[in-house]
């Protein structure tokens, strides 16, 4: 997609938020590859966010919305459209607390709300405390961690229908939360979230288990290294780094991508890596996992292509 001067000039005057052409989205990934989006934004209100989507959608250019890039494989050859980035400082960072409940926009991080929680006795949020997603992220995919997923504690989330341009507010049963999958796809876009915690008196408590959750998380996952996180989905039944670890593929390496010895259910970026390497790295991966145990390998990473 070329994008013409005029139409740059037009943008630049109109939208007020930032804006970027022809940015490469491996500055936005925490995998660190991708090519470049033809157009990216980061609205740092709902307002803003209303106004670009009204653009794209008069323009008829496709989009896709982004938090952190934790759970994001971007094609080397990048994305034919736009990309909406929901940052840390979107609505201001906002953040309610009421009686046992945090009321908090799309673009905070889960370990900031941890903490928020810690310091306010309510318990719940600590198997979040390591994850390196957004609000609006994490709820879409269901984020989870050491047996707790955000199914457990989102009361209800505001949501924006690309389809009909309106904010509606979805409860828990109607985010219809599965296994890393929720109702959210391209068409909604998360606003903000509502946690419904508990109050725990024994404060320490709380800081303890989230102290064991991030040394664990230190001593048995590749944190050093960019990655996308899991790679695959859990198969019922087995533990991907186990299976992985068996087939005798821990290390493995294509190009930059290489499959962890540390957890073998990640691949992480060694140095100069492409999307193509790690497209290549899976899919071995799935084929040997196949033909030795017979498990059909699902992948947990979302992939953009142009």
């Amino acid at each position: 997609m070329i994008i013409s001067d005029k139409l740059k000039i037009y943008l630049l005057n109109k939208i007020k938020s930032k804006i970027l052409f022809d940015e490469p989205m491996r500055n936005h990934t925490t995998i660190r590859v991708g090519g470049s989006c033809a157009m990216f934004f980061e609205p740092n209100i709902i307002i803003e966010l209303l106004e670009i989507i009204k653009f794209l959608n008069e323009k008829k250019i496709k989009f896709y919305v982004i938090g952190n890039g934790s759970n994001l494989l971007v094609d080397d050859l990048g994305f034919d459209g736009a990309i909406i980035k929901i940052n840390k400082n979107f609505e201001k960072n906002n953040i309610e607390i009421k009686n046992e409940t945090i009321i908090c926009s799309a673009g905070i991080l889960l370990p900031k709300i941890s903490k928020i929680a810690y310091e306010n006795n309510l318990s719940g949020f600590e198997f979040a405390c390591g994850i390196p997603g957004t609000v609006g992220g994490s709820v879409c995919m269901n984020a989870g961690a050491y047996d707790s997923e955000m199914k457990n504690v989102v009361f209800s989330c505001d949501i924006f229908d690309t389809n009909d341009n309106e904010i509606k507010i979805f409860n828990n049963k109607e985010l219809n939360f599965d296994y890393r999958s929720s109702i959210i796809s391209e068409k909604y876009i998360i606003l903000c979230a509502k946690f419904k915690l508990f109050f725990k008196n024994n404060k320490e408590e709380i800081k303890k288990t989230m102290t064991d959750f991030n040394n664990k998380r230190k001593n048995k996952q590749p944190i050093e290294f960019p990655s996308a996180g899991s790679i695959f989905k859990r198969p019922k039944g087995f533990y991907v780094g186990k299976l992985i670890q068996d087939a005798g593929l821990a290390g493995f390496t294509i190009g930059g991508a290489q499959i962890s010895k540390k957890h073998c259910g990640f691949m992480i970026n060694i140095g100069n890596a492409t999307a193509q390497n790690f497209l290549d790295l899976i899919e071995l991966t799935k084929k040997i996992i196949s033909n030795r145990f017979g498990v059909k390998l699902q992948t947990e990473i979302k992939y953009l292509k142009k």
